[in-house]
């Protein structure tokens, strides 16, 4: 059975329905690209995806023993977030909270994958650091570090290279595809940057008030929502205002 599965799903945001009638799944090892205009309902899926948020039709189910505390999340960046007065170190340990259960301490398993997750990330050396004074891609790995300590199925990646310059996020790009084809760790990220969902993704799903597409990457680049969505990206990186 899938990872995710939602079947028929509504949903709505401050009494307005923002997406319906949304019909996929979720496979175990996927690389899915959530893409779309603002406010399409992107962020919206995936909270709902985390159980954060309701559906109002429909329903979303869980295979292969996936539950919604299991999956690892890192959320759009807030300026609360940037400035957490800990170590990087407590950071990513953090991540393993939701597995802790009713146990008082941190075990010995969660300190040995934190400290796994920083090497994986190459920020074993920050450990000590205060997060407040990283740079802005050094957060995102801690982040990312934090959410991979929480899951060894499904990371929900929610716009996590805005704010990022070129370089970092063409780092911060590698690293992702790297952690889902190493790790076998399904990945579904929100994102504004087309050209490289398209590249990088083995699924994408593109909302705009209801399900334009789901599918292959590949098969998206061949499809009239694809060609048109890409062409638009094209025009706006060539005019040097990159939104879609």
């Amino acid at each position: 059975m899938a990872l995710i599965r939602c079947e028929n799903v509504s949903i709505g945001y401050e009494g307005q329905t923002v997406v319906k009638d949304l019909d996929f799944s979720i496979e175990a090892g996927d690389y899915l690209c959530i893409v779309g205009e603002n406010g399409s309902g992107k962020s919206t899926l995936v909270k709902s995806l985390l159980g954060l948020k309701g559906v109002e039709k429909g329903r979303i189910l869980y295979g292969d023993g996936l539950k919604q505390n299991e999956i690892g999340y890192l959320p759009q960046q807030t300026d609360a977030q940037k400035d957490f007065p800990a170590s990087v170190y407590e950071v990513v340990l953090s991540g393993r909270l939701n597995s802790r259960g009713l146990k008082p301490f941190y075990t010995g398993g969660d300190k040995k994958a934190a400290v796994e997750k920083m090497e994986l990330l190459g920020i074993r050396d920050l450990a000590k650091q205060c997060f407040r004074d990283l740079s802005g891609g050094q957060k995102q790995r801690v982040l990312l570090a934090r959410a991979l300590c929480a899951t060894k199925t499904l990371l929900l990646l929610d716009e996590p290279v805005t704010g990022l310059d070129p370089i970092v996020t063409a780092e911060f790009y590698q690293l992702i595809r790297r952690i889902n084809r190493e790790s076998g760790i399904a990945v579904v990220m929100v994102s504004h940057d087309i050209e490289s969902a398209v590249e990088d993704a083995s699924h994408i799903l593109h909302l705009q008030e209801k399900m334009l597409f789901f599918g292959t990457a590949e098969d998206y680049r061949k499809s009239r929502v694809g060609k048109k969505f890409l062409e638009g990206a094209d025009k706006d990186t060539d005019g040097g205002a990159h939104n879609a």
